[in-house]
């Protein structure tokens, strides 16, 4: 069993922090509002530490799950940072959806201090967390990837080493990229079916058994029929991580046109005050005009 650190307990953080518990794991955990933290060991034992050093200090594995960038860099680097604590040959796994520069500026800085570092951002949403079944796609060396591919299978349904440092984050782009373009096709599908007049129910028991099937159509489509979206990623982080996504793509030269034209109407919902809203929540503007 591995002595760990979790930094960051929000809604993607907290679950798999007490995953880890579970299993077994050491943990001591860190958040940004003390009393997150203190309701966690509060739940699930282990301990809390007032910084993210003294969070990593001694510990085997330290993982985060933060914001962006800036937010990754505040919790690993400076005096109170969780490298400024860790034992050499410690791995640092990142959860956060970040940029696939800022993985390979930290693991850069890891390496110069004996510590490991793989980007790990993880498809599965709050649901996945919830339940230990998370997608994690990673980056960085094989050696630190050994390290810690058994600690990362305590919330894992699925964990693979995609490439070297940077290639995590790459990965998840492209995954972000794909689920845009899906929640788009089912919005405007079903708000078609609606306006036909046919069944949505039906409809998509017959369709999802054939080609147009999909994780969005299987999860998604009662709750968008029914207006409901309060049920998993925000829009508010997904036009975030869209913005990863075209900055790499300018870097690549990679045209990625659909997903621009679905991050404006992402902007449409914020503008509508639904920037908390689930991705799903594309089908209110098609809903939105038939509805006044």
């Amino acid at each position: 069993m591995a002595q760990a650190a979790f930094i960051g307990l929000g809604v993607m953080g907290g679950p798999m922090a007490r995953h880890l518990a579970r299993h077994g794991h050491q943990v001591t955990v860190y958040n940004r509002s003390a009393a997150k933290a203190l309701a966690w060991v509060s739940d699930h034992g282990g301990k809390a530490a007032p910084t993210p050093r003294e969070a990593a200090a001694g510990k085997d594995v330290v993982f985060a799950c933060v914001g962006a960038d800036d937010d990754l860099r505040a919790v690993t680097l400076g005096p109170d940072g969780a490298f400024a604590g860790m034992k050499p040959g410690a791995v640092f796994v990142d959860h956060t959806t970040a940029s696939a520069d800022v993985a390979r500026e930290l693991h850069a800085q890891a390496k110069s201090l004996g510590l490991g570092l793989v980007d790990a951002p993880v498809s599965g949403g709050q649901a996945g967390a919830e339940n230990g079944q998370l997608t994690v796609m990673c980056g960085g060396d094989a050696d630190d990837y050994a390290q810690v591919e058994g600690v990362i299978a305590a919330y894992a349904k699925s964990c693979r080493l995609m490439g070297p440092s940077g290639a995590g984050q790459l990965t998840k782009m492209v995954n972000q990229i794909c689920i845009g373009g899906l929640v788009q096709a089912l919005s405007e599908a079903i708000a078609f079916g609606k306006a036909a007049g046919l069944d949505t129910q039906a409809v998509i028991e017959v369709i999802s058994k054939g080609a147009a099937q999909s994780w969005q159509m299987e999860n998604r489509h009662k709750t968008m029929a029914a207006g409901e979206f309060e049920f998993g990623f925000a829009v508010d982080w997904m036009r975030k991580d869209f913005a990863i996504c075209f900055a790499e793509a300018r870097r690549n030269g990679a045209k990625l046109p659909v997903t621009a034209l679905v991050d404006q109407f992402y902007a449409q919902v914020q503008a509508m005050g639904g920037g908390r809203w689930d991705t799903s929540s594309l089908i209110a503007l098609l809903d939105e005009p038939r509805k006044r």
